[in-house]
C-alpha cells in the first residue's frame, strides 16, 4: 500500500513523542476533539455502517492482503479509529488506514522542518557514479556503490545526501482488447507478455462481466496473464484512469497464491510491483473496492460488487533501473533514510543480500521529536542493524533525478553521558493523562486495574496476583529474553510498578505504561496505544496506554478481542489475564523501543502482532481456552511487516527491543 504514515503538530503539536509529561500538554488546537464513542456522530458509526453485510471471509482476506475494510476518510483527520499505526485496534473493520495515512502525510514535512531547525548535522554530498541514461552498473549488492566516510566510527560522518538518476529503458506500450468472461485465472486475458512486448495498456470496465451488479451481483473481476522471468519485476498500475473509481490490484501465481496487493497508491488508483523469484505465469487481477474472489479459479465467487467503473491498466515486466549504495554498519546502528524527487521507494538489504525493509511511504510523523532520523521525502525507513557488515540501500521505482538522505546513529541511550538504564514504570493505580496527544478527549482520569477484576470474575483479593503475573510477563519479554538470546550485551532496563515502587514518571529515562482506563474515559477506540514508534529509543520519557474495557468486556460485544472469550471453568484466570495483559503491555513497550506492527495473520507468534487475530498475541493454545497447559509463550522475534502498514520485508522486533534499551 502506498502512503501509510505519520503525523505531527508543532508543540506543541509536532509529534506524539514531543513531550514527556503528557498532563502538561494542551489538547492540539489544529483539530477539534471528536465526539465520545457512542454519542451522535461518534467515532466508528460510519465505518460500522460501511462494512455492514460483508461476510467474515471477505474481511479476513482483505486484512491478510493489507487492504482496508473501513470506509475511507482522506480529506480530513479520521474520527472513526485511533491511529492504527500506534494503536492495537479491537476491530480492524473500523481501522481507517487510508485516512490516517493521508492525514499523517500532510503533516510529515512540518516535523522535518522543526527537526532541521534544531540540529547542526550537515550531510556531505555524494554523486552517483552511473552516468545518466545508463542502467545496470550498480543494481546488485556485488556492484553497489560504496559510500566512503559514512558511519558511526571515529572520523566518520553520520549523514550523507546522495544525488542520482533512475534511467529505465524506454519501451513502447502495446494496447490490447478484452472479452468477458475474464473473471478467473483459467479465463484470464493473455497479455502476450513478454512474447509480444514487455508493456501493455488496456482500457476496460469492472461491472460489464456476467457477475457484475447488473447481472449476478457477485462481483466482476478482470484477470490478466503475464509471463515473467526470474529477476524481472511485474508492474501494474491503474493510474490515468477514472479517478472516481476506487480500484484494487492483486497479483496471483499459477497456484492461486496471493503474492502482492494494493489499494490507493495514488488517490483511489492502485499500483503494485513484484520482484519475480521463479520464471512462470502470473495473474494480475483488477476489481473495485471492496470486492475479492473467494476462489480465483472460479468466476463469480465473490460476495458482491461494491464499486464499479471504467479503468486504465498498464502492465509490464521491464527490468527497469535500480541504483544501489553500500554502507558499513555496526551491530545496533540505527540507519534512517528518505528519498525525494523522481524516485518512490527505498529498500535495505543485509550483508547476505536479503531484503530487510522496503518502503514507499513517509513514516516520520510516528517518530518522536527527539529522534534525529530523516524524513519528509516520498519514502522513508528506519532500520536497526542486527550484525556488522556491508548493507545496501537501493531505489528502483521512478524515472529521473532523485535525492537520498541517509543518516546513521548509535541508539539514543548510547549517545548520553555515562551508562543509562531505561526504566519502565507500569502504573496500575489509574492516572491523569492528556489523551489529546492522540486526538482523544484531552485530560482524562483513567480507572485503575482493580476496577476491572470483577469483569473477569476475579475477586478483589486477586489484585496482587494479577499484578505479579503482568510484571513477570513484561520482565520476561523485555529483560529475560534479551539476556538469554544475546542480541545486545549492553542493554540496561528496569521494570518498576506502582504497587511496589514510588511513581518515578517525570524523572529522566522513565517511560510509563498506564494499565487501566476505558474507551469512554479517553475517547480512543483502541486496546492500547503508544506515544510514538521510536527506532533507537531516542526519546526515553514517553507514555503508552493499555485500556481494559475491551480486554474485560463481554464475549458478545467484543468477540475474540476480549479475554473473556477464552475463559472457561478450567482456566487459570489469574495466570491467563495477567499474561495476556502483560503481552499487550509489552506490545506497547515494543513501539516505544522502535518496532512497528507485524503480520498477525500468519502463524508466527510475535508480541508486535496487530489486532484482528488476538489468540496469537494473548497466547491462547490450540484448545482455544486461555489459562491451560498448551498456552504458548509469545515473544519478540523476526516476522514479516504488517501488510496494511506499507512496509515490506522482515522486522526483527527482538533486535529493536534489545538495542532500544541499550545502556551505553
Amino acid at each position: 500500500m502506498r502512503r501509510k504514515l505519520s503525523i505531527t503538530t508543532a508543540m506543541c503539536a509536532l509529534s506524539l513523542g514531543a513531550v514527556s509529561a503528557l498532563t502538561a500538554v494542551p489538547v492540539p488546537a489544529v483539530e477539534a476533539a471528536p465526539a465520545a464513542p457512542g454519542a451522535p456522530g461518534a467515532p466508528g458509526a460510519a465505518q460500522a455502517a460501511a462494512g455492514a453485510g460483508r461476510p467474515a471471509w471477505l474481511e479476513r482476506r482483505a486484512h491478510s492482503m493489507g487492504l482496508q475494510v473501513a470506509r475511507k476518510v482522506t480529506d480530513h483527520r479520521p474520527t472513526g479509529s485511533a491511529n492504527p499505526y500506534l494503536g492495537l485496534v479491537p476491530d480492524l473493520a473500523r481501522a481507517d488506514y487510508a485516512g490516517w495515512a493521508a492525514f499523517m502525510e500532510r503533516r510529515a514535512d512540518a516535523r522535518m522542518r522543526a527537526r532541521d531547525s534544531a540540529r547542526e548535522v550537515v550531510p556531505f554530498g555524494y554523486d552517483e557514479e552511473e552516468p545518466a541514461g545508463i542502467s545496470g552498473s550498480n543494481d546488485r549488492p556485488a556492484n553497489a556503490e560504496a559510500i566512503p566516510g559514512f558511519g558511526t566510527g571515529t572520523g566518520e560522518e553520520s549523514a550523507v545526501r546522495i544525488a542520482g538518476q533512475l534511467s529505465p529503458p524506454r519501451l513502447p506500450a502495446r494496447r490490447i482488447n478484452t472479452r468477458e468472461d475474464q473473471g478467473s485465472i483459467p479465463k484470464a486475458t493473455n497479455t502476450g507478455i513478454p512474447r509480444r512486448g514487455s508493456t501493455v495498456v488496456v482500457r476496460s470496465r469492472i461491472g460489464d462481466g456476467p457477475h457484475g451488479r447488473a447481472r449476478s451481483g457477485r462481483g466482476d473481476f478482470d484477470f490478466y496473464k503475464v509471463r515473467a522471468r526470474a529477476g524481472r519485476t511485474i508492474f501494474a498500475s491503474t493510474a490515468g484512469g477514472d479517478e472516481r473509481f476506487d480500484t484494487i490490484l492483486v497479483l496471483f501465481d499459477a497456484e492461486g497464491t496471493v503474492l502482492a496487493a494494493n489499494d490507493d497508491f495514488r488517490g483511489l488508483q492502485s499500483e503494485l510491483r513484484y520482484e519475480v523469484a521463479d520464471t512462470g505465469s502470473y495473474y494480475v487481477m483488477v476489481s473495485g473496492y471492496l470486492s475479492l474472489p473467494r476462489n480465483p479459479f472460479r468466476s463469480g465467487s465473490g460476495s458482491g460488487a461494491e464499486s464499479q467503473g471504467n479503468y486504465r491498466l498498464k502492465m509490464s515486466t521491464v527490468a527497469g533501473d535500480r541504483d544501489m549504495y553500500a554502507v558499513e554498519l555496526q551491530s545496533g546502528d540505527v540507519l534512517g533514510g528518505t528519498v525525494s524527487g523522481r524516485a518512490a521507494d527505498l529498500t535495505v538489504r543485509t550483508p547476505n543480500g536479503k531484503r530487510r525493509i522496503g518502503s514507499t511511504f513517509d513514516a516520520t510523523y510516528i517518530y518522536p521529536m527527539a529522534s534525529p532520523l530523516p524524513g519528509g521525502g516520498r519514502s522513508t525507513f528506519a532500520y536497526v542493524a542486527e550484525e556488522a557488515g556491508k548493507y545496501t540501500v537501493s531505489t528502483s521505482q521512478g524515472k529521473g533525478r532523485y535525492s537520498i538522505d541517509l543518516e546513521v546513529y548509535r541508539p539514543g541511550s548510547e549517545a548520553s553521558d555515562g551508562r543509562v538504564t531505561q526504566r519502565l514504570f507500569l502504573d496500575f493505580d489509574g492516572a491523569r493523562v492528556n489523551t489529546g496527544v492522540w486526538f482523544g478527549r484531552g485530560v482524562s482520569h483513567l480507572s485503575p486495574l482493580s476496577a476491572f477484576l470483577a469483569r473477569w470474575q476475579l475477586p478483589s483479593s486477586a489484585l496482587d496476583a494479577v499484578i505479579d503475573q503482568v510484571v513477570a510477563t513484561v520482565q520476561e519479554n523485555v529483560d529475560q529474553d534479551l539476556r538469554e538470546r544475546g542480541l545486545n550485551d549492553e542493554f540496561r532496563v528496569e521494570v518498576l510498578n506502582s504497587r511496589d515502587h514510588a511513581d518515578v514518571f517525570g524523572q529522566p529515562n522513565v517511560s510509563r505504561v498506564v494499565v487501566g482506563g476505558t474507551i469512554d474515559e479517553t475517547w480512543l477506540p483502541t486496546i492500547g496505544i503508544a506515544q510514538s514508534i521510536d527506532p533507537g529509543n531516542f526519546e526515553r520519557e514517553e507514555t503508552a496506554l493499555v485500556l481494559l474495557d475491551v480486554l474485560s468486556g463481554s464475549r458478545r460485544e467484543w468477540g475474540d478481542a476480549s479475554l473473556n472469550y477464552y475463559l472457561r471453568p478450567r482456566s487459570d484466570r489469574v495466570g491467563f489475564v495477567g499474561t495476556a495483559v502483560g503481552n499487550v503491555t509489552s506490545h506497547e513497550i515494543g513501539h516505544l523501543l522502535g518496532s512497528f506492527h507485524v503480520d498477525q495473520f500468519n502463524d508466527v507468534l510475535n508480541l508486535m502482532d496487530q489486532g484482528g487475530n488476538f489468540p496469537l498475541l494473548y497466547g491462547v493454545g490450540a484448545d482455544g481456552v486461555g489459562g491451560t497447559a498448551d498456552d504458548p509463550d509469545v515473544d519478540f522475534g523476526v516476522d514479516t511487516f504488517n501488510p496494511s502498514e506499507g512496509f515490506t520485508g522482515l522486522e526483527d522486533t527482538l533486535n529493536n527491543t534489545a538495542w532500544g534499551s541499550s545502556g551505553g
